[in-house]
């Protein structure tokens, strides 16, 4: 069955990006990919921690010059990202350890209107990221909208 392999997000900054997914996340990078003829360069973070270790999830930072200077005229990027944690504990304790960091805390944490309990913060290029608790059920975002 299909199922999505990884997402990947145009970065300005490489190195700062892959420093901070990898030490707020635990992703582990592979070596940088470069491609002389674009410009382009890759690093390819996996993720394995977690009660899913069997799943692999992976990002893929990516930076070209070209890229670069055409987000800056249209603000494009991804809606957010989202990281699972174990509990809404977890949520609160990560949060809590990136705003003493300077991390930019955009809401919360709070349980959100469809019974979610996230928080969402920005990254180093202004890129949204939720933090979720993983102890909802399979039947929270199906709860009618008041």
């Amino acid at each position: 069955m299909p199922h999505i392999d990884h997402a990947a997000i145009w970065v300005a900054d490489l190195d700062d990006a892959r420093d901070f997914y990898s030490h707020w996340f635990n992703g582990h990078a592979n070596g940088l990919y470069e491609n002389p003829r674009t410009g382009l360069r890759t690093h390819i973070l996996q993720f394995t921690d977690g009660p899913w270790e069997e799943r692999r999830t992976r990002l893929e930072l990516m930076s070209r010059p070209d890229i670069t200077a055409l987000a800056e005229r249209t603000g494009l990027g991804w809606a957010h990202v989202s990281f699972c944690l174990p509990g809404r504990e977890d949520v609160d304790r990560l949060t809590a350890d990136m705003a003493e960091a300077g991390v930019r805390i955009i809401d919360g944490p709070r349980e959100t209107g469809d019974g979610y309990y996230e928080a969402a913060i920005l990254d180093p290029e202004g890129n949204r990221i939720e933090l979720l608790a993983a102890d909802y059920s399979d039947d929270v975002a199906l709860r009618p909208s008041h």
